[in-house]
């Protein structure tokens, strides 16, 4: 089964395609943009991209998998709006996984995934051999919980002088939600749901307050 992966909850943009016959995903093309911050101006063109240097068409692929976060309001919109359109427009299932998961999934033992929230504030989720036992949250780096016997903190390398002083000491990676990653944790065994992201926080547009209402006419606004 030819599927396409896609993650933009990160300042990266990653897009694979994956090659899904045994229990171990294996990449057939992929392309990761570093902090790019153009996930909406990338992510079709390189999908075209992917396709024409593994010698497939739009037509091969079979179904999408998505990373639904954590992740900010306006990157994963990108990667989940692009995802629903190209499963509905191709009619192949569409299935959204945690992009903590998939990071997880490289690493064993107790872990800790730490990922850029902005604001000063990292999304976060603990595992223990790949099952999750805590999480996911938003917080500032400083006041993260680090758990007892945690091995390996992966967090992205420009937030690691933000760590509070209990991870000092800790093996610190920076790892990324790779292709073959979010393709091993979709459950293909099941019908998809509906798509839903995982912001864990409100969007920064507020309810404009109520205005004063008139003393001699109480109907009317001021």
């Amino acid at each position: 089964m030819l599927v396409l992966a896609i993650d933009t909850s990160t300042p990266d943009l990653i897009v694979g395609l994956v090659r899904k016959e045994s229990s171990i995903p294996s990449v057939l093309a992929q392309k990761i943009y570093e902090d790019s911050r153009q996930h909406n101006e990338l992510l079709t063109p390189t999908v075209v991209e992917l396709l024409a240097e593994s010698g497939h068409e739009f037509s091969d692929i079979e179904a999408i998998v998505v990373g639904c976060g954590p992740g900010p309001f306006t990157g994963l919109r990108v990667g989940m709006v692009t995802a629903a359109a190209m499963g509905h427009a191709l009619d192949v299932p569409v299935y959204g996984v945690s992009t903590h998961d998939a990071i997880a999934t490289q690493l064993t033992g107790s872990v800790l995934v730490a990922t850029d929230a902005r604001r000063k504030e990292v999304y976060w989720t603990a595992y223990c051999d790949g099952v999750r036992v805590a999480g996911p949250d938003v917080i500032s780096p400083k006041e993260l919980s680090i758990l007892s016997g945690t091995t390996v903190i992966s967090v992205p390398k420009k937030l690691e002088a933000s760590l509070p002083e209990a991870a000092a000491g800790i093996k610190t990676v920076d790892l990324r939600p790779l292709p073959e990653c979010l393709v091993a944790v979709a459950d293909f065994g099941v019908e998809p749901g509906p798509l839903e992201p995982l912001y864990l926080r409100r969007p920064d547009a507020k309810e404009p307050a109520a205005k004063p209402k008139s003393p001699a006419i109480p109907d009317v606004e001021l």
